[in-house]
């Protein structure tokens, strides 16, 4: 009998590359799903009450740090810190493994590095604000941070400014650019020229209204701070 040049499994089974492609499939969609649902839809929430600044103080607190027990608190942990844990596991493994392609066109290139960069920067502006503006006063202090004091930090002290500037920026790029990957190379729901093109724009646009709400944010905050002197 002449010998079987198939190199699939004679048991029917799935051959073990076949599984780990699709196990690797799952994982780079599920990453990128969680960058939007639930992580990207809180960020763009968070932004959005950052704006209550405007208002006042107390309006500002309710918005952004009021009305939180322990239930809510766990809730929040669940739904937004444990997708992004995954996000960010799966983004560092996923940096490591690719490369930008020379060959491909300088655009996608430059696209490519600076949502790299984006995400290093990301990283530590994210642990860093998490824990001062969450887990320090909630848990260590017993309570939600206050209005006064990131106002008057945004105000008076220069470095706090500019890195919440560069978070802003960052989390703006980061979350635009990565709408278009989820939406072309991630999930393959826009796949045609004239679809990806308008993916673009949409991309674009939503950088730029990401990048007003946050400045606008931060800027409402430095008004804000004024009242409380250097302290």
């Amino acid at each position: 009998m002449a010998p079987q040049l198939t190199t699939e499994p004679s048991d029917g089974s799935v051959a073990p590359a076949e599984r780990t492609l699709a196990r690797n499939s799952i994982v780079d969609r599920l990453g990128s799903l969680f960058a939007f649902v639930p992580v990207g839809v809180w960020t763009v929430a968070h932004l959005w009450h950052q704006l209550a600044a405007y208002e006042s103080p107390t309006a500002w607190e309710t918005a952004v740090t009021g009305h939180v027990n322990v239930a809510t608190t766990v809730l929040v942990f669940i739904l937004v810190l444990g997708p992004l844990l995954w996000h960010t596991v799966w983004g560092i493994v996923r940096m490591f493994r690719s490369r930008p392609a020379p060959m491909q066109g300088g655009f996608s290139n430059l696209r490519y590095v600076l949502q790299r960069l984006s995400a290093i920067g990301l990283l530590f502006f994210l642990g860093a604000h998490l824990y001062l503006a969450w887990f320090e006063p909630r848990f260590l202090q017993g309570r939600p941070e206050p209005f006064q004091d990131v106002s008057r930090e945004m105000r008076f002290h220069t470095p706090t400014l500019i890195v919440y500037l560069l978070g802003v920026l960052g989390i703006s790029y980061h979350l635009a650019n990565g709408l278009w990957s989820f939406t072309t190379m991630g999930w393959g729901i826009t796949v045609s020229k004239s679809g990806i093109r308008w993916m673009e724009r949409v991309s674009i646009l939503l950088f730029l209204a990401l990048l007003i709400i946050g400045f606008a944010a931060i800027y409402a905050l430095w008004r804000g701070g004024e009242a409380y002197g250097r302290g």
